[in-house]
């Protein structure tokens, strides 16, 4: 049988290489990621051997944060982690959102002219540490595989809504006798259930059926989340998951609606799962319940210790609506969600997701009158609200405008400090219940949401000051020096403030002479922008003065030291002498500036650096370095957020920086400016801002 979003094998290319590697290496499970065209997320295009909702948790992911995914890609080698606690010390955030003990290694998957990628391989517990060669081999094989059905794509594959389930290539059983087995199974008392890999339901006896409330015909086929709307919840899911990773039996209590308690005990293997259920007698007597309508205790704690986690790495206020959007939503199996803080009286959203651009503007219209909308009132008394339909809806808010194709909600305060400052609402497709044990996960999440956004919201105000203050600093454009062509630009750092005190400028000098600087302040933040300006002013008035290289990066070491900034200044200055075709240089302590010959060699030029300005070591030196600079010659100049990468020597990365400055050397000058950073972007990982000057004579510079 093949279930709604399973692929055979044989008629997908994709799948049928993501099956064979599953195979050819003994994994449980597999999964391909592809990295999207802007290279920002990570996204599960296909699944083998665990079905698809299961894991929805991991279906993307960002791929600026650090973890297996993403170092795998990045560094493109293979990540192998042998246990969680090796998980735990190496990628502390991902351990927090897999409390399973697999094994799993993580491949590159490169080459293909569309796109990269990852290969996914998982085994459950007991497997040996060790990764030998040969597996490794085994391994590196199936992802060139991958790669080529990649390759051979008419177009590049797109990261979908929803991955699709590749069954596995296991041999299938051979029965000893399916009628006698299914006599067998409808004589015993207890329900039993058979689900294949991708989680369908492929056999349920009579008793089972009984117990679950439901026929036999509306059962079969279906994933059990989705005919039995009441196991549609974060306990169940999490027992599975348990289940298929550990390979060791689970008991679980649910609660059948209204009030029948039962009791699951799941086996699974690698054909499938099977699951008894039988009523759970320990909730017959007046005086006891089964501890948990929702997930074990244990399992609650993992899932806040994962979002908590989660959100202390978020940092503006997008970056929370996201996080919430993309792991808070599927966790919780919600099909919407409505950030939203009040604002002059009236509901203002600040992220959506799963609704229609035109309900959200009307959402945006309403009052935060408690009366008139369960999102004022929650706002108002800072206190939840759940309901489980429609009609729950409609009978406490009669005057609530039904502007949705949603069935259940959950509006839940967001509290900082004590005062509501904002509204969550998750929202379902289809009507549902709320458990005890789900409301008793989404209270306590709600606050750290509110923590986080309430931290973002503070970022977001500063940064907006803090980027003000450094584009008014920064150039708004280069002066035109005739004979001379200029491209610049400037990329914030990926983490922290997102600003920093990177420069450049340029500054014409004669009619044939003008003067190129780039420079970094230590520090991404306000002060580091204030003191970048003032540096760069330095250099403008003591290189209009007439300076000389030495000479500016000497007086601007001067006047740091009559600030008592208490930072230091990496700098690099250039006189470029159009008429004589030659550029002098000096630098304070700044990565060496590249040359590009007319007949396409780069390399870093030699050239022999002063101190930092600012460090306070005296008198300073600066030594000239005096080139000849020939018509299309190209020099660039760049600060080390462009070549510096964690864990690599800078002269690799300075080589490679000259290599791609080399092959590019048919690009016009713009067009290569973007393809530099772009070509940083995706081998390191982006961490500090970027500053780039491109300069170059042409034929026009001649006398």
């Amino acid at each position: 049988m093949t279930g709604a979003g399973e692929t055979p094998g044989a008629a997908d290319p994709l799948g049928e290489a993501l099956a064979a590697a599953v195979r050819r290496t003994g994994a449980a499970y597999g999964g391909v990621y592809v990295l999207d065209p802007a290279e920002e997320m990570l996204g599960l295009v296909a699944l083998c051997g665990i079905p698809v909702d299961v894991f929805a948790p991991w279906w993307r992911t960002a791929y600026a944060l650090h973890g297996p995914n993403q170092d795998a890609l990045r560094n493109e080698r293979i990540v192998w982690m042998s246990s969680l606690q090796e998980l735990a010390r190496r990628y502390p955030r991902a351990a927090a959102t897999i409390p399973y003990e697999v094994a799993f290694a993580v491949v590159p998957v490169t080459g293909a002219r569309h796109c990269r990628g990852t290969l996914l391989l998982i085994w459950p517990p007991g497997r040996s540490s060790r990764l030998g060669f040969r597996e490794r081999g085994r391994m590196a094989f199936s992802a060139r595989h991958i790669a080529r059905v990649l390759d051979g794509a008419r177009f590049p594959p797109v990261i979908p809504d929803r991955p699709r389930f590749v069954r596995p290539h296991h041999a299938e059983p051979t029965p000893q006798s399916a009628p006698a087995a299914a006599d067998l199974l409808e004589r015993l008392p207890v329900g039993t259930l058979a689900l294949d890999l991708a989680g369908h339901i492929t056999y349920v006896n009579t008793a089972a059926a009984e117990l679950l409330g439901k026929p036999l015909d509306d059962l079969l086929g279906t994933e059990p989340w989705q005919s039995l709307p009441w196991l549609d919840n974060v306990a169940y899911m999490d027992a599975y998951r348990t289940a298929m990773s550990s390979r060791e039996p689970l008991a679980l209590p649910v609660l059948r609606p209204p009030d029948q308690w039962l009791d699951f005990r799941l086996h699974t293997d690698d054909t499938g799962t099977s699951i008894l259920v039988t009523p759970d007698h320990s909730a017959e007597a007046p005086d006891v319940r089964p501890v948990a309508t929702g997930a074990p205790p244990e399992s609650r704690i993992h899932l806040l210790m994962a979002l908590a986690a989660a959100l202390t790495e978020t940092v503006g206020v997008q970056d929370v609506v996201d996080l919430v959007a993309d792991q808070i939503l599927p966790a919780f199996g919600a099909h919407g969600m409505i950030m939203s803080t009040a604002d002059a009286g009236r509901i203002r959203i600040i992220g959506y997701r799963g609704y229609d651009p035109a309900v959200i503007e009307q959402f945006e219209a309403l009052p935060t009158d408690a009366d008139l909308t369960p999102a004022g009132r929650t706002m108002a008394t800072g206190t939840s609200s759940f309901f489980a339909d429609r009609g729950e809806l409609a009978r406490l808010y009669p005057r609530a405008p039904q502007l949705s194709d949603k069935h259940a909600w959950a509006f839940l305060p967001l509290l900082s400090s004590g005062r509501p400052i904002g509204c969550l609402l998750l929202a379902y497709n289809h009507p549902r219940p709320f458990p005890t044990a789900e409301r008793s996960i989404l209270t306590p999440l709600a606050g750290l949401i509110a923590q986080a956004l309430d931290r973002a919201r503070l970022y977001d105000a500063k940064h907006g000051l803090a980027l003000a203050l450094q584009q008014n600093l920064l150039p708004h454009a280069l002066p035109t020096v005739t004979g001379l062509e200029v491209a610049a630009r400037y990329l914030p750092a990926g983490q922290g403030m997102n600003i920093g005190g990177d420069f450049y400028d340029l500054i014409r000098l004669t009619s044939t002479t003008a003067a190129a600087v780039i420079g970094d302040v230590q520090g991404h933040d306000m002060s580091a922008a204030a003191l970048m300006g003032q540096v760069r002013m330095a250099v403008h008035s003591h290189a209009t003065a007439g300076a000389t290289p030495d000479q500016v990066l000497t007086r601007t070491d001067r006047d740091l030291a009559d600030l008592n900034a208490g930072r230091f200044v990496s700098c690099l200055y250039a006189h470029l002498d159009l008429a004589r075709h030659q550029v002098a240089l000096a630098s304070a302590g700044h990565p060496p500036p590249l040359l590009r010959h007319p007949d396409a060699r780069a390399h870093a030029v030699d050239i022999r650096p002063g101190p930092p300005l600012g460090i306070g070591v005296g008198t300073p030196s600066y030594p000239l370095t005096t080139l000849p600079l020939a018509p299309d010659t190209l020099l660039a100049l760049y600060t080390d957020g462009l070549v510096e990468d964690p864990g690599t020597d800078i002269t690799r990365t300075i080589t490679d920086l000259a290599h791609q400055l080399a092959v590019s050397s048919d690009l016009p000058l713009h067009q290569l400016a973007d393809n530099l950073i772009h070509h940083t972007r995706r081998t390191n990982h982006h961490t500090d801002d970027i500053a780039l000057l491109l300069l170059q004579p042409n034929r026009l510079a001649e006398p």
